[in-house]
């Protein structure tokens, strides 16, 4: 399967087809088996790609950076401190500059807004690497997690618990609805994710065959699934909101524990997190540590589905 992205960019998973997000997929398990097996084609060489951080990172630097060396491009890390991003420059100044100077920009910040000037000021590929309201390159390893074990993905049951207010729901939604999956939100009703992205997935399912539910009673919702997956309670930025504690309070049924991995009904059931976790909240540390546990496995697959990314768009 041969498709050409080049010269899009990837703000949030909606933006992109079926087609097109398992054209992606499968050139990160190309790329996965050309790294096993050490074979590096330096297919990015003399590229150079800005990594534009608002919000700080373990995975998403080390992902991007090991991922564009790999290929032969330089990245160049660019922290909100170090540049007049947003400050003494406007943003699509900013990016009218980066543009002239590099092939391709990774933002991973607040506003969906910040991105959105990027991408269209620039002129260049700017990837989405986390905004408040979209995570699609993590919503990619994710699902390139659950094909290595699973296979086909069509009908497989994923249930999200937690709070599902946020960035990382918003992606695993979009994209479990795009591949046909069975996708449950399990959550308080103040929790949900954003109105307009539920209708959006509701369209996605009618063409793909997935289903959406949404439910309020963990042991209900997790029965048969073949994933569970969690999330901070508390994003990064957010921590002094003064909602902090009684949306702990209110989450705390929610927590992934052996009790609620038994009410799968199923052994196989895999347990996944898109780091890094506060253990002892949203999953004990039982659960994380155990068989079932494919987070490290996720978390490589950062590396792996970001590289397909720039490749898919740079060349």
């Amino acid at each position: 399967m041969k498709m050409n992205l080049t010269g899009r960019s990837l703000s949030t998973l909606l933006d992109y087809s079926v087609e097109e997000i398992k054209y992606i997929l499968a050139q990160s398990h190309k790329v996965k088996m050309e790294k096993k097996n050490k074979i590096f084609p330096k297919r990015l060489a003399n590229k150079n790609i800005a990594l534009i951080f608002e919000k700080s990172s373990t995975r998403t630097r080390s992902a991007f950076t090991v991922a564009a060396f790999d290929e032969g491009a330089h990245p160049e890390f660019l922290n909100k401190n170090d540049i007049h991003f947003g400050k003494k420059e406007s943003t699509k100044d900013t990016a009218r500059v980066l543009g002239r100077m590099y092939d391709g920009i990774m933002f991973r910040g607040f506003k969906q807004d910040t991105l959105n000037d990027l991408i269209q000021y620039s002129q260049v590929p700017v990837w989405n690497a986390l905004t408040d309201d979209h995570h699609p390159t993590q919503a990619f390893a994710d699902i390139m997690t659950l094909q290595e074990r699973f296979g086909d993905l069509q009908g497989k049951k994923l249930v999200y618990l937690g709070d599902a207010a946020n960035n990382v729901a918003h992606s695993l939604m979009i994209i479990a609805c795009k591949m046909g999956m069975h996708f449950v939100i399990c959550s308080p009703n103040s929790r949900r994710p954003a109105n307009d992205i539920i209708i959006q997935c509701e369209k996605i399912m009618k063409e793909t065959g997935a289903m959406l539910e949404f439910l309020t009673d963990p042991k209900c919702a997790v029965k048969h699934a073949d994933c569970l997956y969690t999330d901070v309670w508390i994003s990064m930025g957010e921590e002094n909101n003064p909602d902090c504690k009684e949306r702990i309070d209110i989450l705390k049924p929610y927590q992934i524990n052996q009790e609620l991995m038994q009410a799968t009904e199923k052994e196989s059931t895999l347990f996944l997190h898109c780091l890094p976790a506060v253990k002892g909240l949203e999953v004990t540390e039982d659960v994380f540590e155990s068989k079932n546990s494919a987070v490290f496995d996720q978390a490589e697959n950062r590396m792996h589905t970001i590289k397909a990314i720039m490749l898919a768009t740079l060349t």
